[in-house]
This record gives C-alpha cells, structure tokens and sequence, in this order.
C-alpha cells in the first residue's frame, strides 16, 4: 500500500472504511461463520448491508450521537454488525467480557452512561434481567440467540436482532439517504470504542479509542508484516480483548482479510484445523495450551516417533537460532532441519491446524524465551507484540529474522519509545488513546508530557530491541536489596507441560518461594501411565508423587537460573486452579499477585517459615450455579536442595 492510499485510510472512519472495501472487493469473502456443523459466509456488500441495517435499526430505537452501546457475548457477526452500525450513527461501542458478573456488569453500565446492550443469548441476557433495576439509563436489551427468550417477547425492554434489521430496513426505505449521510458526518478522530482495561489493580477503565487509532494500527502492522486480502484470520479470543479489537477494526478493515468465527469457545481448536489460517494472534494462554496438546500426542505416540521427535527437536532448536536471527544456516544442519520438519513437524502441526500459518504473535503477558525456541524449532514464525489496551495493542514486535526470545521486538512504524530516567517504557504513536473515559485526573497520569506511560520496567539492548522487565510495581527486591521479575520466574515454570499456572513471591524476603497450579490434562495423564489413582484435582495435586515430579521441574530451572537470587527455594502446589471468576486472575488471564497474597496470606507465611512442612487449610469454593462449599486439607511445603 502506498502514502497516498496510507493517508486516505488514516483519514476514514471505520464505517467509511467498510464502505470503501464494498466499492473494492465488495463481492469477496469479508466474514465467516460456523453455525450446526457448517460454514456460512458473508461478502464486504453483505457487511455493509447488515451493518447499514442494524445502524438504522439502533438510531430508530433511540441511540443518539455520543450513546454508547455495550456487546456482552462470545465472537460472533453480529457483535460486529452491532458495533459498526452503533459507530455509524454516531454512537460507541464497548466490549464487556462475557465472564463479568452481573454487579461487576452493573457498575460498567453506570460507568460507561451505557444506553442499550447487545448480548449473544439468554446467559447474558439474563444477567441484565437481574441488574434491571439498577441500570435505569439502559433503554433496550438486544439478543441474537431466540433460544430461551420465549418469555421476554412480550416486553419491548428486549429486541430480537431480526427485529432490528426490519428496522432498520424500514427507516432506509423511508429515508433512503439517511445511512449515507450520517456515515459522511463521522470523522476519523472522533471516539469510536470504549476498550476496558484488565482491571489488575481494580474496577476497569474504559480506554478511549478513535477510528483513526484502529485503523493506523493496522496499517502500521501490516507495514511491518503484509498481509494479503486473501489471509484468513480465526476469532477466538475474547472480543473484549484490546488484541480482538485491533484486528476486527483495525487489521481487517485495513487489509482485507477475511474473519473466521468458530461455531463455540468449546469448538475453536477444532475449528482452526478447518480453517487453517494465514495468521494468528493469541494470548500466552493459548500457546501454552497447544503446547501441552503437542507434548501429550508425543506421550502418546509409539517409541520410535516419541525418539524421533526429542531428537529432531534439539536439532529444530539449533535450526531456529539461525533462523531467528536471520545468520545462514550451515548445510548440515539445514538439511536435518528440513528432514526433522518433513517427518515429524509438518504432520504434527497439520494436526492442530497450524500448517498454513506464516506468522503468529502473542501479547497480553510475557512469553517465556523457552516457549519462542519451541515453536520456532517446529516450524510456527510466533512473534512476540508488546502494547497495551491504550496504544490500540501493540507498539514494539519482532521482525522475521530478527526475532530475540529475550525481547519483544523493535517499534512498529510511526511509533516511538524511549525509556524514563525511572525505567518506565513510554510510546507515542497515532493509536495512542485520547485518554480514560470520565477519568480525567487518571489521563493526565497516563499521557504525561506527552507520552504513553506503560506502567512497565523495561530497557533497550544493544540491537534496538525492547526488554521488559515485568510490571514497575511488580518488580521485587530481595532482603538485599536485589532486582527479580516474579514475572520472568514464573513463565520459566509454565514452560514446563506439567505446569499451569505459578506465583512468585519474595519480595523483601530472604529467598524466592513459588504457588504453583499443576496442569490437571498432563498431570492427570502422567498420573494414570503410573497407575497413579485420584478423584479430583485436589487429591492429584496433594500426591507425593506430583510433588516429586514438581520438584524435578524446578530443580531444573534453578540449574540454569542466570542469578543466584533466582533460584527458587521453597513451593506448594495449590488445590484448586487459579481462576477469573475467583478473582485470582484477570480477564486476560494475568495473575493479580497481590490478590492472590492476601487470599492465600497463610499459605504465603508458610512458603517463608521453613520450620513448617505441613498446613491444613480450609479450602472455599464457589461454583458456576451460586453455591459455595468448604473444605478441609493438607497443604505440604517443599524445600529445595542446595540450599
């Protein structure tokens, strides 16, 4: 794409953008749809219809200019329709992750001066049913899903999404210049979304987001990227994430690609063999998830492919530096790279859907350099972004050929960093928020002189490439006043297939302790291969013999720990999962430590006191239907040797 074209973008608005794809390649494949087993797809001329029809609709029911419009569900056309159309008329847009509880539900709608809902079904619609009373601004609740909504018909409160669009269609045949109009008056610098950050240190802040913000983020990627209209791209994640947003806005508006969305959460993985996108983006979660599927099919396979595959893989992680940095690679091992990808990578990557993929990133949370090589060595290109929700997602990533496991990349186009005498990242770019909703005190904190403050500890190495460090706030120190990253920790444990999840702790403290998750699908298979019985996730996690299997993962990354003062010497292994709904994770899936520290505080003491080796607790849990049941157990304390 050249300037001049560059320029137009940058000066549309998303719903004149989708109008100037129509006039491109209005008859190709924009979106796709898997509903009852089968795939159904919608052209840039279908988009723009539906979107037309549900802007009108919206407008006939009341929003108004500068109304925003709250989507609650999981990935699918409609929340799309809904959203553009909104932007279309004037209105906002604004995600909510469809995990959030009815009172969280409650206070976003207040906050966010919220006047109509979309939701994908009864699950979400009747979370508003139960908060009714206490958003009064909220003039209608729109379903998609008719399934179980027999019961609110007759209420006018609720709108059936084909209601809408007969709406819609109504006002455009009375009116047949309205849509055309109210699209001109847009302008590419007016607030178009209210993105959610993930809400780690409290209630989330709604991110201001302009159409030009989306759409020079995807012009800038695909700068440094290109992406062909004829990629396909697959949406699983969820739409309330900064990431989802940045592509169905902004990377798909700007290139043309086509959007793919699973028939369910449950069916995504499926539904990627099908697909077999050109490039993905996901958060860490998802990589390690995949991760653990390749490892338990190798588990699985016969001797001979289980050899075949640790040797291939040491000679792929040999193969990947080379590639990674862009250096030749010597004959030899070219040629046992090629052979290890064609016997043994190539069909297991075929497998989960991944063959045709060139690029992959991932974002939302650091990802261990162990995890990079593993990929790489396979024969997947995961890059490393590094952003937040208030850059529109990204500001640095990788390069092909330049790609440092260590690091998150080098700044995307148009975008400038530089590190604070405090050793806070800072970026400007044309995706950088206007500011935080209603917050104007908390804007000014963030976008002081100038530039966007990360609330991240980084620096730049000597080949431009950005190091994070973790969290300015999260950064420990020892009782001797020495550095770690709890962060960097734990992502070396979760590159093990046995962990899941894990909580550095040691700040202040004489040594580093860990709470560890095991990975309950690998464990509880490794478990099994051992004749090793158990009933539930807690009873695995108390066995001596995952304790002893825990310990041997940690044994080896104290070995190669770069600082004395890395090294972890004493961990527990949890009872039960760490969990969002718990409130021990965010809705992006990163851990909020200090939530965690003080819902386990005895759990913490004792990782700090080596006099105990054994606690009982009383373990709480919460299930999805309201009820709530405790129960005692034992928690053991282990302590590394070598200490």
């Amino acid at each position: 794409m050249d300037t001049k074209d560059t320029e137009l973008l940058q000066s549309l608005t998303i719903p004149q953008l989708l109008r100037w794809r129509v006039e491109s390649t209005g008859d190709k494949v924009a979106l796709r749809e898997k509903e009852f087993g089968r795939w159904n797809s919608y052209t840039w001329n279908d988009y723009y219809h539906l979107v037309r029809k549900t802007g009108l609709g919206l407008q006939k029911l009341g929003l108004k200019k500068g109304d925003a419009i709250a989507l609650i569900g999981d990935n699918i056309p409609e929340m799309l329709f809904t959203a553009i159309g909104a932007q279309a008329v004037g209105g906002i847009s604004a995600a909510i992750y469809q995990t959030t509880m009815p009172e969280e539900i409650a206070q976003l709608l207040d906050y966010m001066n919220v006047s109509m809902v979309f939701c994908d079904n009864q699950e979400q619609v009747d979370k508003i049913v139960e908060i009714r009373e206490q958003v009064p601004g909220v003039r209608h609740v729109i379903y998609e899903d008719p399934r179980g909504m027999r019961g609110y018909r007759s209420d006018e409160w609720f709108v059936f999404i084909e209601d809408l669009y007969r709406l819609g269609d109504d006002v455009h045949a009375e009116k047949p210049d309205l849509y055309e109009s109210l699209v001109d008056e847009g302008t590419a610098d007016q607030v178009c979304h209210l993105c959610l950050t993930s809400g780690t240190t409290g209630l989330s802040k709604g991110t201001m987001l302009t159409h030009k913000n989306f759409i020079s983020m995807g012009l800038q990627l695909t700068e440094a990227d290109p992406l062909a209209d004829t990629d396909e791209y697959l949406s699983f994640l969820p739409f309330a994430w900064i990431g989802e947003q940045m592509n169905s806005f902004g990377v798909a508006m700007a290139t043309g690609i086509t959007i793919n969305f699973p028939e369910s959460v449950e069916t995504a993985m499926e539904d990627l063999k099908e697909i077999g996108p050109h490039f993905m983006f996901g958060a860490p979660r998802i990589y390690e998830t995949i991760r653990s599927q390749i490892w338990l099919k190798i588990d699985e396979s016969y001797w001979l492919n289980r050899n075949l595959y640790y040797y291939f893989i040491k000679i792929g992680e040999k193969a990947a530096g080379y590639r990674m940095s862009g250096k030749p690679m010597p004959p030899g091992l070219k040629f046992k790279a090629w052979l290890g990808y064609q016997m043994m990578f190539r069909p297991l990557i075929n497998q989960i859907g991944l063959l045709r993929l060139r690029r992959a990133y991932t974002g939302g949370a650091a990802l261990g350099p162990e995890l990079f090589t593993f990929y790489q060595a396979i024969g997947v290109n995961l890059k490393q972004i590094y952003g937040q929700t208030e850059i529109v997602g990204i500001a640095y990533m990788h390069r092909d050929g330049d790609v440092r496991p260590d690091t998150v990349g080098k700044p995307l186009p148009n975008t400038e960093c530089k590190i604070s005498e405090q050793g806070e990242i800072l970026s400007r770019s044309p995706s950088v928020t206007p500011g935080y909703y209603k917050l104007p005190e908390k804007t000014a904190e963030l976008l002081e002189g100038g530039w966007l403050h990360s609330g991240d500890a980084g620096y730049i190495d000597e080949h431009g490439h950005l190091v994070v460090i973790d969290r300015l706030a999260d950064v420990m120190h020892n009782a001797n006043g020495d550095m770690f990253s709890p962060m960097f920790l734990e992502n070396k444990l979760k590159f093990s297939p046995y962990i899941k999840e894990a909580v550095i702790f040691g700040d202040k403290q004489d040594y580093v302790a860990a709470l560890i998750n095991i990975d309950p699908i690998v464990v509880g298979k490794w478990a099994e291969d051992r004749g090793i019985s158990y009933t539930t996730f807690m009873d695995l996690s108390a066995k001596p013999e995952v304790a002893k299997l825990v310990n041997e993962q940690v044994t080896e990354i104290n070995s190669r720990a770069e600082k004395e003062h890395f090294r972890i010497k004493r961990f527990a292994i949890l009872y039960k999962l760490l969990d969002m709904d718990d409130g021990e994770l965010t809705k992006t899936g990163k851990i909020r430590r200090k939530f965690v520290r003080e819902k386990y505080q005895n759990l913490y003491d004792a990782l700090f006191d080596e006099s105990i080796s054994e606690k009982e607790v009383e373990a709480f849990f919460q299930y999805q239907d309201g009820q709530s049941t405790k129960v005692k157990t034992r928690i053991s304390f282990y302590t590394m040797e070598g200490f």
